[in-house]
């Protein structure tokens, strides 16, 4: 009988469960999402609230759909960090918790390096530059020496959180998300006739900046839907356009100088469509290949903390007494020793 892994992942909005195989099978993947009112963000209290919540139906839910038994368990993956404190926190507790009840190793997992794993698995890419994406993280990222190696990062904040500030000031709803909505306003009724606003291009060697950008089109998006100069499509459509440009140019030179041909999309942002053909673009004409997957695995799910927790254990060194069972919102993507990697 194979082995089962029982993934849990609650960093930031959203808190999933699922059950995955130690051949890479995804018996269930569920998750559920905090959505907060129109032109507010998601705070801590309130998103450890909803996770909290949610927690025990979800790993019902995900027990149910798999077929599997508490006591067919080979180990409990959960995310150690890095994200938002009070949401992190929620999740360990749950997962120490089943630890302790079923009599089963605990592992925790980077949610970085989780992203990662998932992406190589689904896609079947061996190892590529990653282009990495999402509300809370933006990197650029290749393997080297047992570590996943950052060549590039956002200096401030992060490009889904730009995209989702952004979202609040031209009036779009948070569900299912900000960042899916402007994909959507941007390319309403075809782009050809699509105005472009000049954005600030900020990319610094191989990082990038997103702050000083946002304040200027959170600025010059009042004044233009006032005075009716740009519609809010034409705005979505323009910080797209330019937060992706300034993405593929850090991601490419990454490939140069690691001397790839192979991009890996990974992270909540990596679900846009529109990111995934400038990458395509980009890859092909490096004579390479990009590899991009949907919303079932891009936006953070519980079968990545599942699968990345199971190569730990495959590592021998992947589970922890539940006393030092821990969690941190700072948790950097190469400090994680990858030595279930050989190449």
């Amino acid at each position: 009988m194979g082995r089962y892994i029982l993934g849990l992942e609650g960093s930031a909005n959203k808190i999933g469960v699922a059950v995955v195989t130690d051949e890479g099978k995804i018996l269930s993947n569920v998750r559920e999402t905090y959505v907060p009112p129109a032109g507010h963000g998601f705070l801590p209290k309130q998103t450890a609230l909803h996770h909290q919540k949610k927690v025990v139906p979800l790993v019902t839910r995900a027990l149910k759909e798999s077929d599997v038994r508490p006591r067919d368990l080979h180990c409990i993956g959960y995310t150690m960090g890095p994200g938002m404190g009070a949401p992190l926190r929620s999740v360990a507790v749950a997962a120490r918790t089943l630890s302790l009840l079923w009599q089963v190793p605990l592992v925790p997992v980077n949610h970085c390096v989780a992203h990662i794993e998932m992406g190589r698995l689904v896609t079947g890419s061996q190892n590529p530059v990653v282009l990495y994406v999402s509300g809370g993280n933006t990197q650029v990222i290749a393997y080297a020496h047992k570590r996943y190696r950052i060549f590039g990062e956002t200096i401030d904040i992060a490009v889904g959180n730009c995209l989702d500030r952004f979202a609040r000031v031209v009036g779009l709803p948070n569900n299912p998300s900000p960042g899916y909505n402007i994909e959507q306003a941007a390319k309403r009724n075809g782009v050809d006739h699509r105005k472009m606003m000049e954005l600030p291009y900020v990319v610094k060697g191989m990082d990038v900046s997103f702050s000083g950008l946002l304040s200027f089109i959170e600025t010059e998006a009042r004044k233009a839907l006032k005075d009716g100069s740009f519609t809010v499509e034409d705005l979505c459509f323009s910080l797209q356009e330019t937060v992706f440009a300034m993405l593929v140019e850090v991601t490419e030179r990454a490939m140069a100088h690691c001397g790839q041909s192979d991009v890996l999309v990974v992270g909540g942002v990596g679900c846009n469509v529109r990111l995934q053909e400038m990458i395509q673009e980009m890859a092909t004409e490096r004579g390479g290949r990009a590899f991009c997957t949907d919303e079932r695995f891009c936006i953070d799910n519980g079968a990545m903390i599942a699968w990345t927790a199971l190569l730990m254990q495959r590592s021998g060194r992947g589970a922890i007494p539940v006393e030092r069972a821990m969690c941190t919102q700072r948790y950097r993507t190469d400090d994680v020793l990858v030595d279930w990697r050989d190449d």
